[in-house]
């Protein structure tokens, strides 16, 4: 870790870092409903987001490379789950045009490596593991007021929690990001 924030109390910094990563996505959307640029807004919001792990390291983040294709088949079977709300639903529709989709690949990456992983970290360490995994939730679930009708809220809240359970239960970062961005790009 960054030995300038070492000198900040855990939870401080825990707080902290829960509530830059609710701010960033509050301005990216905010953001998002007047430029001329979406996709470059996207890609920059998430890009955004993800420099808020800087000063963790991979295993840390949940990001090693122990038992990788386990993680790997374990993000596919989060898909499923985040997916299947959707499938009952889904009428068809059309693809993501390439730009937005590799902006939701990267705003989904963003927002799993801050929220599930920097911030899930910082918690932690301050407060235990069932802090962490509802923190995280409650974060990324107020990080989508402003971009989510209020009826769907209760739905990005389940998803929050089960990816951050999985986070916790497994140590692992790279299933919840599978999920996140197949889900994304699937909705």
């Amino acid at each position: 870790m960054n030995t300038a924030l070492a000198l900040v109390p855990a939870p401080v910094r825990a707080i902290g870092l829960l509530l830059a990563a609710v701010l960033l996505e509050w301005a990216r959307v905010l953001e998002l409903r007047t430029t001329p640029w979406p996709a470059l807004t996207l890609l920059l919001g998430g890009l955004a987001l993800c420099l808020l792990s800087l000063g963790w390291s991979p295993d840390e983040l949940g990001l090693g490379r122990s038992r990788l294709p386990e993680r790997l088949l374990g993000g596919l079977a989060l898909a499923g789950i985040l997916l299947l709300p959707a499938a009952v639903r889904w009428a068809g529709g059309p693809a993501l045009a390439p730009p937005f989709a590799l902006a939701a690949v990267v705003v989904s990456v963003g927002e799993e490596v801050a929220f599930r992983g920097a911030a899930f970290v910082a918690l932690e360490r301050a407060f235990g593991p069932a802090v962490a995994v509802v923190g995280t939730t409650a974060g990324w679930t107020a990080a989508h007021v402003l971009s989510h009708p209020l009826q769907f809220l209760p739905a990005v809240a389940a998803a929050g929690l089960l990816l951050g359970a999985w986070r916790w239960a497994l140590r692992d970062l790279v299933g919840p990001i599978i999920g996140h961005v197949i889900a994304d790009l699937a909705l």
